[in-house]
């Protein structure tokens, strides 16, 4: 037998309330709320809920207005609503406009109700299943995308983990609307370079630049990179910001996206691949900074003022050499590791990560063998993204305009 699905009543009358709880406890999880200012501080503190049934009739906010902020915040929960006679075409444009799932007619019949919650179960437990079952899928497709790139250009992929923190850390700033799929075009943005050769974006990492042919080819990953997703269902908007990811602020004069119409998640990567180009090619975080300001019409404004904030106290390499039973998560291979036999255990440009290191020292390399790497240059650069209160600190610190 399965778990109970949780079930919130909602209604102005405490009676009606405590007889649903009564004759239903023994099927359902059953939380009631008087009223929908109790209803919204219920989902928030004992939420998710499977059903929510509301009374259409209530004092501060009607159901109708209820059940649409709930939409907004819990899309996945069923609604019903309860309504007299006299509201049945309420209840039926409710319907209509998918606001609700069911309305019922007060006074409800019990078996009816049953029957409804029924119903309305079933929904829950169907979409959620499709749900689980679609993230499990795009989560097998990313691992097995992301695999192929490791093993075919191991350079680019180490590109793309080198700025998914700082890329997230800005998205998150910027209040992007679904930071999960900006996250996961970084991690998908290299995908196009599984058929550019490896040496390439190991020069690109080095030298910070690529020379006429190199970087007209380079230039071609992004649309080859977001041709391969834009047929994925729900990837659409990913391969939106994979195909843009290279677009100059100011448009690249072929009639496509400029400055806002450009995806958000586009002109993040933009800025932050960028600033990667410079750090890993030598340069300094406040010169590289500093270069960047100077290039007019490439970035979003919005974009630089974001990585300087974020980038500032938190990103930058400084070049030198670990031993292999030295490495640490967050530093940057410079030249490969090499098994005796010549084949490669790692290979440069490839982040160091704890599978890495485990893998390392399961193979028996040398420990003292030592390695050229670039290693982040403060301890917060290597421990993840930031913390998400201190961004909201710093966005009404930078908004106020006295600075306190």
């Amino acid at each position: 037998m399965g778990a109970k699905q949780k079930i919130l009543f909602v209604d102005d009358d405490p009676e009606i309330l405590a007889a649903l709880r009564r004759r239903l406890r023994r099927k359902y999880v059953v939380d009631t709320a008087l009223g929908p200012i109790r209803a919204l501080e219920a989902v928030i503190e004992r939420g998710p809920y499977a059903v929510i049934v509301s009374d259409l009739r209530m004092p501060a906010m009607d159901g109708m207005e209820f059940l649409g902020r709930l939409r907004k915040t819990c899309p996945d929960t069923v609604r019903v609503m309860l309504t007299g006679h006299a509201d049945l075409k309420t209840a039926m444009d409710a319907v209509n406009t998918d606001q609700v799932f069911r309305f019922l007619a007060k006074p409800c019949a019990e078996e009816d109700l049953d029957e409804a919650l029924a119903a309305s179960v079933a929904q829950y437990l169907q979409a959620s299943a499709e749900k689980e079952f679609l993230k499990g899928a795009l989560r097998g497709i990313i691992k097995v995308l992301t695999d192929l790139l490791a093993l075919l250009n191991a350079e680019a992929l180490g590109r793309a983990t080198r700025v998914k923190r700082l890329v997230a850390d800005m998205a998150r700033y910027c209040d992007a609307p679904d930071v999960w799929r900006i996250e996961l075009a970084v991690m998908l943005s290299q995908l196009g370079a599984m058929v550019m050769p490896e040496a390439m974006f190991a020069s690109l990492r080095a030298e910070g630049t690529l020379d006429g042919d190199r970087e007209r080819l380079f230039a071609r990953h992004p649309a080859i990179g977001a041709d391969l997703l834009v047929n994925i269902p729900k990837l659409g908007e990913v391969a939106d910001i994979i195909r843009h990811q290279e677009t100059p602020y100011a448009g690249d004069g072929s009639g496509g996206p400029a400055g806002p119409e450009i995806p958000l998640g586009a002109r993040l990567l933009k800025a932050a691949f960028d600033f990667d180009r410079l750090l890993t090619s030598g340069t300094g975080r406040d010169e590289a900074l500093a270069v960047m300001a100077g290039r007019q019409g490439l970035y979003d404004p919005r974009a630089l003022e974001v990585l300087g904030l974020l980038a500032g106290s938190r990103e930058g390499y400084c070049r030198g050499e670990a031993s292999v039973s030295a490495l640490t998560a967050g530093m940057v291979l410079e030249e490969d590791i090499c098994l005796g036999t010549g084949e490669k255990a790692a290979v440069a440009g490839q982040v160091v990560d704890p599978g890495l290191i485990e893998r390392l020292q399961g193979l028996g390399i040398g420990r003292k063998t030592p390695v050229r790497v670039l290693t982040p240059t403060s301890e917060e650069a290597q421990s993840g993204m930031a913390d998400p209160e201190l961004l909201a600190l710093l966005r009404r610190v930078r908004s106020c305009p006295t600075g306190r």
